[in-house]
Formats: structure tokens, sequence, C-alpha cells
């Protein structure tokens, strides 16, 4: 049925250069035509708390795993609605915005706005159509500013921007027909996210056995001491981190904007930089040419990183080490970097670092940080604990492990990209749907009666997103 769509019969030039041409029925209405400003205030500050996710739309702040402050009162909090399009002023160039389906409150820099009566403007298509990648190029012209970080949309801005209007009923069929599509494609990335569940699983139990017991198994045993860790090789020892890092260095938190590092310029990590083991270097915020560079916070190739904090729980404490680079990159405030000993085999403490049970005292640590959960604390990094063979046979434990994971690498690599694929062709089809790139009333009218809706269920990545978006609200 998705494969099969058509454009429309008939096109007419629209004059906008994200929309081009535009099915000859559709009208463009600017935006204070079908929407006006509303700017309601909290009497109680007791309505449920709201934020805006670059993920997700307007979801309540408890659920978007934002590391902020917490306000003594939400008095005087604007107030909004189920059908109110919130825009975060400093964050619609990102990708802040979304009609709500709640009542709440949120920030007073936020923008509050409300469909007309009779406009012929329906939520769910507005929801659909202002957080699609090409109605994106509508929301950066318009947003204003010194410096990309601190773009602005104001109302009048916004309230100037032109707005593709279908028939009522054809706003109806575009979204029946992007709740189906949706729901197909979020279950085919479900179900790959599974099997990469079940592959990080079967890495985990032959990556613990190795770094517990080593190779050989009529080795003798000895308790650790440890009762969550069992027995170990009798000539392995149990160490604390402490006692073989020269040191544990963390980075800065400068003001950065979401575009990579292009040419000279540099970039800050973000905190999903590393993730089950993996560094991925493309996971980094652009510097202004203006930040004085730090020389002792500089990534360089063969660094041991681990995340400090993280918008999702799941991702704190990740490990990877970093193999190669590409970009001139500084360490961000959210990710350590581990400085071993000469004596330590680094490569066998990165594999120890993503075992099962290093992963059991990173969820102990960062469960008993009142009030930091998605924080590990230094502190207890430290006092980690870990088994430790002589160093000739850590290196060979670390070489059986390379090459006997080399095909659950290779796999869950090329689910990652099929994924990415999957997530990439659903961006592109919501765009040329919401622009009348493709006519979906025939696929739509053969839809059963009971499409569902897809649940909300963002990926880790996704949520490490969402922290990184809080921080320029003006509270």
């Amino acid at each position: 049925m998705i494969a099969n769509l058509q454009p429309y019969p008939e096109y007419k030039e629209s004059g906008l250069p994200w929309l081009c041409q535009m099915p000859t029925h559709w009208d463009i209405r600017r935006g204070k035509s079908v929407f006006q400003s509303i700017d309601q205030r909290s009497a109680t500050g007791k309505e449920e708390l709201l934020t805006v996710s670059s993920a997700r739309g307007v979801v309540p702040r408890r659920t978007a795993s934002v590391t902020m402050f917490k306000a003594e009162s939400y008095l005087g909090y604007k107030l909004c609605w189920p059908g109110d399009l919130v825009i975060n002023s400093l964050w619609a160039w990102g990708g802040g915005l979304g009609v709500s389906r709640l009542h709440g409150i949120i920030s007073s820099a936020y923008g509050v706005y409300r469909i007309r009566s009779g406009s012929a403007l329906t939520p769910d298509y507005l929801h659909a159509l202002v957080r699609s990648s090409a109605f994106h190029w509508e929301l950066q012209v318009r947003s204003k500013g010194v410096w990309i970080s601190r773009l602005q949309l104001t109302d009048d801005s916004f309230l100037d921007a032109p707005i593709p209007l279908p028939p009522p009923e054809e706003q109806a069929a575009i979204v029946r027909f992007l709740d189906y599509a949706n729901g197909r494609l979020e279950r085919a990335i479900r179900a790959k996210r599974k099997v990469i569940a079940l592959l990080h699983e079967q890495k985990q139990a032959i990556i613990h056995r190795a770094v517990t017991r080593g190779l050989d198994p009529t080795v003798l045993l000895k308790p650790s001491g440890i009762p969550w860790l069992g027995n170990i090789p009798q000539h392995w020892e149990v160490r604390r981190l402490r006692t073989i890092v020269h040191r544990i260095e963390q980075g800065e938190s400068p003001l950065a904007v979401g575009f990579l590092a292009e040419g000279d310029s540099w970039g800050v990590l973000k905190s999903g930089c590393v993730n089950r083991g993996v560094f991925r270097e493309t996971e980094h915020k652009q510097l202004a040419k203006s930040y004085e560079i730090n020389p002792a916070i500089v990534l360089k190739v063969g660094d041991v990183l681990v995340s400090r904090a993280c918008g999702s729980p799941s991702l704190v404490g990740s490990v990877g080490r970093v193999e190669s680079l590409k970009y001139r990159l500084i360490l961000s405030d959210k990710t350590f970097r581990a400085v071993f000993r000469e004596a330590v085999d680094v490569d066998f403490m990165v594999f120890a670092m993503n075992s099962r049970y290093y992963r059991d005292q990173v969820e102990q640590a960062i469960s008993g940080a009142k009030g930091m959960a998605n924080n590990l604390p230094l502190s207890s990094l430290r006092d980690f604990v870990f088994t430790l063979p002589p160093p000739e046979e850590a290196g060979q434990i670390a070489a059986h492990l390379r090459q006997n994971l080399t095909e659950s690498h290779t796999a869950i690599h090329r689910l990652e990209r099929e994924i990415e694929l999957l997530r990439e062709y659903r961006t592109r089809l919501v765009a040329d749907v919401v622009t009348g790139k493709l006519d979906v009333r025939p696929a739509a009218r053969q839809l059963p009666a009971d499409v569902i809706e897809p649940e909300a269920a963002p990926d880790t990545e996704d949520l490490a997103d969402e922290a990184e978006l809080e921080p320029n609200n003006a509270e």
C-alpha cells in the first residue's frame, strides 16, 4: 500500500522554496489567519508540567529525562490545552515544537498558538506539518539571532509563516494514513531493536565469562571476596578502579549548536557519544569559532570514554574507546576520560567495563544518587571493583574477544543501519505526504476502521537528545 502511492493529478506553483508545487485544490494561508497567540498563566502552578521534545513533541517533563533544576513554584507559567501548538521559541529551528495532547503548564519562554474557530485546520495535520523536514526550512529562516544557538522565533514571525491547507477531509485522510504508516515502520524498527538486544545479551555473556574466568576452563578458582562476583581464577586480583588509573578527567560544557564540526571548527562530545562499547564521533555539537580550546580536554585516538550523564539511564556509564578520529573534538562535562596506568591492558579493561558485573555496579551507583538518577558520580566510579589477570593473559583475553565478537558486531551494525534507513524513509514519507507530493486518499480509504496510532516509544538515542534540548529553555 505504501509502495503504490502516486502523485496528485494536477499541481500548481506555491511560490515557496520548501513546498514548490502543490495540489491545485490546496490553499495557502498565513499563520495569523488560522491560529492566534495565547498567553494564559497558571494561577496555582499545580497543573502537569510539560516540555517540548525534539523527538516526541509536547510531553510531560517527568518523562523527558531532562536533568534541570526544579523551580520552587510554577505559578505564572503558561497554560496550554489539547490541540494547542506549543513552540520552544529558542529551539524551533531544532524541532522543538508540536501540538499538545495534554493540558498543563509550560515555560514562559514557549509560544502557545490556538487554531481559530472555522479555520479548516485540524490539530493532527498541523502537528505532522510543522514537525516535518519540509517545514523545518520555514522555522530556520524565521528564527533570528546573532548566532544559531540563540536564534529565536517570535510570535510575529511565526504568525506570518505560510501554512498549506488541504480540505479538512483530506487532512483527515493524511493523518489516518500517516498513523498507519508510522505504526508499520515502528513495528519494524522495534523488531530490529529486539534482535539487537538479544545480540547484546549474547555479547554480554561471552564477555562476562572471559573477563571473570579467563579462557582456561580447568583453571583453579578462589573466592573473590565479593558476594555478587563469586569465584575468580586463583592467580587473578581484585582491584578498585582508582588503583589502576592515573586519573579520571572530565570536560567542559560550552555553548554549542546541533551541527557537526566542519573544516577548521571544533566540536564538543554529546552525552550519547559512547553506547554499549562503541564510540560514535558524530555524536557531537559544533563550537563557536571564538571558543578557546583547552588542550587538556582535546580528544585523542586511544582515549577510553565513560558516559557520566545521559537522558537515558541505560546509557549512563557506557564505555567505549576512540579507535579513530575524523573531527576535532573536546570532552564535555557529561563524559569522563579514564587514563590507565602503563601496566594495565587497556583493551581488556574496555571489555571489563562492558561486562555484566560492571553494569551492576553502575546501576547501583546511579540509583543511590538522590535526585541524580541519570548521573554517575566520580567517587562511585573510582570505587568500582574489577578482576585483573596478569598483563600477558589480559592481552590474550582481549584478542580472543575481539576475534569472537566480530560476527556479532557486524550483525548489530547492519541492523542499526537498517533502522537508520527506516527512520530516514519515515522522515521523507511524512514530508512528501503533508506537502502533497504523494496522494494518500486512495490508500486511506482502504485502511481498516481500527487503525491504531503507534505508542510513543523513542529510542535511547532520542532520549539522549531530549536531555540536550532542555538547557536552552529560559524558565
